[in-house]
This record gives C-alpha cells, structure tokens and sequence, in this order.
C-alpha cells in the first residue's frame, strides 16, 4: 500500500494527512497526537473515523496542521482521516457517511462590517 496524501479543511484550519498501513502511531506537527491535543474530547475526535470502522491501531498517520483554534483542527483531521479511509476502501464511505463524517463543515466567521461593532453588534444607539 502507497501512502495515501488527503486534505481536510475547518473554520480557518486546514489538515494534511499521510496515511500508511502501521501500528497506529498518530503524529501531528512532529509530536504525539495526545500531547498535541491533552484534552481526551479531541484525542476521540481524531480517533474516530478508525473507532467507527474498527481499524484502530492498523494505520500510521503523519498530519501537518495549521490555523485556527484547537477545535477547528481536530475537525479537519476528523475528516481528511475519514476521507482517507474512503480513499483506501470504497466499502468504509457507508458507515463513515452515517455518522457524518465526510461532510465539510461549511460554518465559517462572518466578517465585521463597517460601522458597526462587530458582525451584528451595532454601536449603542441613544436617542436623548
């Protein structure tokens, strides 16, 4: 099995993983995946496209991650992993797309206008 090269993309973050066949060592930007993310919420959102499929511990995965905030980037690994997955088996898109995880989460920050506070918070108004 060659490596497969995929991208995932939340809020400002932007994921790009290399997943080989191995015995489930999962690194992100050159440290272990638990002292990047020492919260246990996210190390089971990365793991779980593999939980999903019960593949745990059968992939290496080599991930460079950048932008936004912590939430956001275990969102993009969430799912360039589960579209990696999808990549290697076409059988594993089923069940993965039952849970939702090869959408892309198109919620993004609206920006600030102009005169105005910030995106819908308006200066206070004083009419005395």
């Amino acid at each position: 099995m060659e490596t497969i090269h995929t991208i995932g993309r939340r809020k400002a973050s932007v994921a790009r993983i290399y997943l080989n066949k191995g015995k489930g060592a999962i690194t992100i930007n050159k440290k272990d995946y638990k002292d990047f993310f020492p919260v246990e919420g996210l190390q089971k959102k990365v793991l779980q496209p593999f939980s999903i499929l019960d593949l745990e511990g059968k992939f290496d995965v080599k991930v460079n991650v950048n932008g936004g905030g912590n939430t956001g980037q275990a969102d993009a690994i969430k799912l360039a992993i589960a579209r990696a997955l999808c990549e290697l088996d076409l059988e594993n898109r089923p069940a993965l797309k039952a849970e939702g995880l090869l959408t892309r989460d198109p919620r993004v920050v609206e920006r600030k206008k102009p005169g105005q506070k910030k995106a819908r918070k308006k200066f206070q108004w004083v009419k005395r």
